[in-house]
């Protein structure tokens, strides 16, 4: 139809740009080999950060949900949706955490969504002052607010402190943050932010996506990290990355949580998470409680990755964890080097582009896991090297 031909436009120019995403179809369970479309591969950009997302213990707390729960919620929290598994999976979290409470949504976006619309909107006189690279789900999150935002400088200090003092004399000022930038691996300074946070009397919400089953002790998240439990208002997490499930939750402080169960919309207004995922995450929990082996064991994977791939000559950038930004700069160069490792390989990492990440900053993410062996790790430094010369990206 004529009234659609400016899609086609859109995507060819997307090709032509290097920019057009092509998504490939897995077709075994998450680890480290796995068949997509077809092909086995050595899988280096997944989120899978401890490898629980086959682990036998989390499966079998799956299937003993189904048999004793069923398979859907059936509804949404505040009217017949709350399970006991719900009611668990929240207080252990908040253990975890070393908060008070805890709230569940379906997804970490949701859960952004949920919380940051809730708590400020465009009646109050108040203001987000929110992290130039921010998460898609916070900028969303603060959409679906309406209340007003100003952006400060990444990793900027004196700008923060610049945008609070611009707008001291707001009633409500919510300093929002990524813990860990997903596309960079950089840490916030979440030590200066909790001091500029009280300064100015503004609350303090992290996005620990990343953090958690990665930083602090037992893969207890960035605020652990820092040891900052007391002075970070809410931590925002998500159950599909390092805790090999799905969905997200807030902790935070007792009353909040509650607030945020009486006005979060994700919550009061779609079904909630389902039985067994949310067994799977009470089990995620509980191994992490139990051990720090597989969070050990992806610190030392990663170092043998970046040290390596370092001495190759890669730009890594300010990578503090895991997430592991070859930096390829071009685009197409960042599309072809994907599609190379895939095809000449059996490598599956993806080209990050933009809108991902600004224009000629494109790379290859790598994400090493406690699953990976040395010698997975070891066959991709090989390949690095390898095409990085046959490109003449290495000289």
């Amino acid at each position: 139809m004529a009234k659609l031909d400016w899609i086609k436009e859109e995507l060819k120019e997307l090709k032509d740009k290097g920019l057009y995403v092509t998504i490939r179809k897995l077709e075994s369970s998450q680890g480290p080999w796995v068949v997509v479309d077809g092909k086995r591969v050595l899988n280096m950009c997944s989120n899978n950060y401890l490898g629980l997302a086959a682990h036998p213990k989390i499966k079998e707390a799956a299937i003993r949900a189904i048999l004793d729960y069923g398979v859907g919620a059936g509804a949404v929290r505040t009217i017949a949706g709350t399970m006991e598994l719900h009611v668990e999976l929240e207080e252990k979290l908040a253990k975890f955490k070393k908060r008070e409470a805890a709230i569940l949504f379906q997804s970490g976006y949701n859960a952004n969504l949920g919380a940051l619309s809730a708590l400020l909107t465009k009646k109050d006189n108040g203001v987000f002052i929110s992290e130039e690279l921010n998460h898609a789900s916070i900028i969303d999150g603060m959409r679906l607010s309406g209340a007003p935002k100003v952006i400060y400088k990444h990793l900027d200090m004196e700008d923060l402190k610049k945008r609070l003092e611009e707008n001291k004399d707001k009633e409500k000022k919510i300093i929002v943050s990524d813990g860990v930038f997903s596309m960079d691996g950089d840490l916030a300074p979440l030590p200066e932010m909790a001091e500029l946070a009280e300064q100015y009397d503004a609350m303090l919400y992290i996005d620990d996506a990343h953090g958690e089953g990665v930083l602090g002790d037992s893969g207890r998240g960035i605020v652990d990290h820092f040891k900052l439990h007391d002075r970070v208002d809410f931590e925002m997490g998500t159950l599909s990355k390092a805790f090999g499930v799905i969905g997200g939750y807030v902790a935070g402080p007792e009353e909040a949580i509650d607030y945020l169960r009486q006005r979060g919309r994700p919550f009061l207004f779609s079904s909630a998470p389902n039985p067994p995922d949310v067994a799977a995450a009470i089990a995620s929990v509980e191994i992490l409680q139990h051990s720090d082996e597989l969070v050990r064991k992806l610190w030392d994977n990663t170092h043998f990755l970046q040290n390596g791939l370092r001495d190759l000559g890669y730009d890594l950038g300010n990578t503090k964890h895991p997430i592991t930004p070859v930096m390829l700069y071009d685009e197409k160069t960042a599309q072809e080097f994907s599609r190379r490792l895939y095809d000449e390989y059996n490598i599956f990492a993806q080209a990050i582009v933009y809108p991902t990440v600004p224009l000629g900053t494109a790379r290859i993410r790598l994400e090493p896991s406690a699953a990976h062996s040395k010698e997975d790790l070891q066959y991709v430094l090989d390949a690095f090297e390898d095409l990085g010369k046959k490109t003449g990206f290495l000289k």
